[in-house]
């Protein structure tokens, strides 16, 4: 009897269950609509990627919907840089104001999107995070994104949005991330910006932003990642950046007109990993206290006016180094250098560099991807040291004293650039070369017929005995 009573019990449960499953669309009627509309507005898909948005299914089951409780919060479709196809034509639809329970909305590496800033967004009240990157929004980013009070994370990275950064954006204090960066902004920062104390991330690279840098920095405790490169600012590193020591990651203000000294404090910044002062107008010479920075993997002092002593630097392993293009007289490659163990860029183009390039022995070479050690007064031969490379993609050493059969140069897969002119270079130019994207061997010792390849007359002219295409044809024996 118990058991015919469990059987019993079993199957109301079941039917109960049953009666409780939704027969159509589990997600909001507004949230498909608003997504049907979304996807409408989209006039190419080559990789399909809304493929599985088909009206009547479960919106939350579609690509790069998630739901809770059948509620859209979350909209995500990403392209992939290295898929051409990956990508969305067309414009974002102003129904996406439908989804009002819309958490965060990302929106990356679609490409071709088009159109002004999405107002569809001040009708969300629940968003916190916007990332719509690498597309082509345009217009100017308009002073009601003040209203957007509730954001923690604002992203319009490398969009063409055009105009002053609005000064209303003060009004975002709950932001933990604002990247503008890559746009077509004007103007100076707004010190109003400072009122955001809560930024971790605070990009604005790549933009024509112009004036000095504010000295606001004592407002951002938190903050591991500042970016100004690639702008026109101009006067003195901020004093207050001094206050970013404990958590600074990156400090990246490479490519504008700032001039001055390096400060001294910069040594204080134990938890840096990148430094990027090139392409500026900084003068006297480099604090010793930099030595301090024994974690900093990627620095960068190129391309300004700095002067000797050099001081000796205490890395343990630096990824990338560029001095380039300084009033540096180094001689020698820096001890430091020469034992890391993970470096894959070094450039000391006009360092003042005096070795016989066999003699140096790096503790690592594998990993090398680009190398320029053009402007010195090196001599010897590269070939040791490249035919242990396996990634390289850039060789450049014009205007030293190297001497070598280029024959004997190993030409790998990823080599692109090769540039050894104005050097004692002899032999034949291999066939092997056709496949970089430049090559530059003019003012050497080769001779002999030069393979077909793309390259013009000028990257092979001042050498003794070179003929064929696209110099003039070689004699008849």
């Amino acid at each position: 009897m118990k058991h015919h009573h469990l059987s019993s019990l079993l199957f109301f449960l079941f039917l109960t269950l049953r009666s409780l499953t939704p027969t159509s669309a589990a997600c909001h009627v507004d949230d498909e609509a608003g997504l049907l509309a979304f996807k409408s507005a989209i006039t190419s898909d080559p990789s399909n990627m809304l493929a599985s948005w088909k009206k009547g299914t479960d919106c939350c089951t579609w690509s790069g919907v998630s739901c809770d409780n059948n509620r859209v919060t979350m909209l995500s479709l990403s392209g992939q840089p290295d898929k051409p196809t990956s990508y969305l034509s067309g414009k974002i639809s102003p129904s996406l104001s439908k989804l009002t329970f819309l958490n965060g909305i990302y929106l990356q590496q679609l490409r071709n999107l088009t159109g002004s800033f999405p107002t569809f967004l001040f009708k969300l009240p629940n968003l916190k995070y916007v990332y719509i990157e690498n597309s082509k929004l345009s217009g100017r980013i308009p002073a009601s994104v003040g209203n957007l009070t509730q954001l923690e994370a604002l992203s319009f990275y490398f969009n063409r949005f055009t105009g002053p950064i609005p000064s209303s954006i003060s009004k975002l204090t709950q932001l933990g991330q604002l990247k503008l960066g890559g746009n077509l902004l004007t103007g100076s920062i707004p010190t109003g910006i400072k009122n955001l104390n809560k930024l971790t991330y605070l990009t604005l690279e790549r933009n024509g932003l112009s004036g000095p840098i504010p000295d606001i920095f004592a407002s951002f405790p938190e903050l591991r990642i500042l970016s100004l490169s690639s702008n026109e600012f101009t006067g003195k590193i901020p004093a207050s950046i001094s206050s970013l020591e404990p958590k600074l990651g990156f400090l990246e203000l490479g490519h504008n007109a700032l001039t001055g000294q390096i400060p001294a404090f910069l040594g204080n910044f134990k938890a840096l990993d990148t430094l990027d002062l090139g392409h500026n107008k900084l003068t006297g010479t480099v604090p010793k206290a930099l030595a301090n920075l024994t974690k900093i993997f990627n620095l960068d002092l190129s391309h300004n006016q700095l002067v000797d002593p050099f001081p000796q630097l205490n890395v343990k392993g630096i990824e990338s180094l560029d001095l380039s293009y300084n009033s540096f007289h180094l001689n020698d490659i820096p001890t430091w250098v020469t034992s890391s163990p993970i470096i894959y860029s070094l450039k000391l183009a006009n360092c003042g560099i005096k070795l016989k390039l066999d003699n140096w022995k790096p503790a690592q070479t594998y990993y090398y991807d680009y190398i320029d050690l053009s402007g010195n007064q090196i001599t010897g031969s590269p070939i040791g040291l490249l035919n242990k490379t396996d990634f390289l993609v850039g060789f450049w050493a014009s205007g030293n004293k190297l001497k070598f059969n280029l024959e004997s140069l190993r030409i790998v897969e990823t080599f692109k650039h090769l540039d050894v002119s104005r050097n004692l270079v002899f032999g034949k130019v291999p066939k092997a070369v056709a496949g970089l994207d430049r090559l530059n061997v003019s003012y050497n010792h080769l001779c002999g017929q030069l393979p077909t390849t793309k390259f013009p007359a000028s990257a092979f002219l001042g050498n003794d005995c070179l003929c064929g295409s696209p110099l003039a044809a070689c004699k008849k024996a």
